[in-house]
Formats: structure tokens, sequence, C-alpha cells
């Protein structure tokens, strides 16, 4: 039950990213709900193995490719599905960063949800 719920979360909050930024575009919560699911498949499996290919070079600035690799991933995930689109790397870049603020309100607020029951 707290796997369907943060997905339709993290889904809404694709489409709140849509809202506030231009340059990410999300066509309908269907294709916000696929973008939110193959989003999280691509953190799982792929982001991983690009934060341990790229080590050196996070170490070198201090952490702030991290944000390069999650909007790689933001934009690769745009890239594989019809109704998610962004412009450009720089539009991956600020959506990347208004999704993940959202997500670790979700996270806190699931947190909190959760442990009560």
């Amino acid at each position: 039950m707290k796997i369907i719920v943060r997905w339709l979360l993290l889904a809404a909050a694709l489409l709140l990213v849509a809202n506030l930024y231009p340059g990410v575009e999300v066509r309908s919560f269907g294709s916000a709900m696929l973008a939110a699911l193959v989003l999280g498949l691509l953190n799982t499996l792929l982001r991983p193995i690009l934060v341990l290919l790229t080590l050196p070079v996070t170490l070198l600035t201090l952490g702030l490719f991290l944000f390069i690799i999650n909007a790689l991933m933001f934009y690769f995930a745009a890239s594989l599905l019809q109704g998610f689109h962004v412009a450009g790397f720089g539009a991956a870049l600020i959506g990347s960063l208004i999704y993940s603020l959202c997500g670790m309100v979700i996270d806190v607020a699931m947190e909190r949800m959760f442990s009560r029951s």
C-alpha cells in the first residue's frame, strides 16, 4: 500500500513540476504515472552504476556532479516515453531538482503518515 501511495504522489509531483516549469511537459496523469515508474526504475538500476563510475568526478566537485546524474536520469526517462517531454538538458536539470525536492517532501510525509499506523 505504501509503495502505491508513494508512486501516485510522485506522479502528482511530476505534474507539479510540469506546471511550475515550462521546460517539462507531461500530457496526462497516466503519462505521469508511467514516467514516475520509469524514473524510479532508472534511479534504482542505472543510477548506482553511474555514481560508481563517476566517483572521481563527484569527489572533485564535492558531490555537485550528482545533480548532473539526476538530470541525466530525468532526461533519459523523457527520451524513452511519449507523454513526457523535457526541452533540453537545462530543463532536465531544473526539473530534476524540483522533482527531487518534491520527492523529499513526499518521503517525510509518508514516514510520518505510516509511522502512526
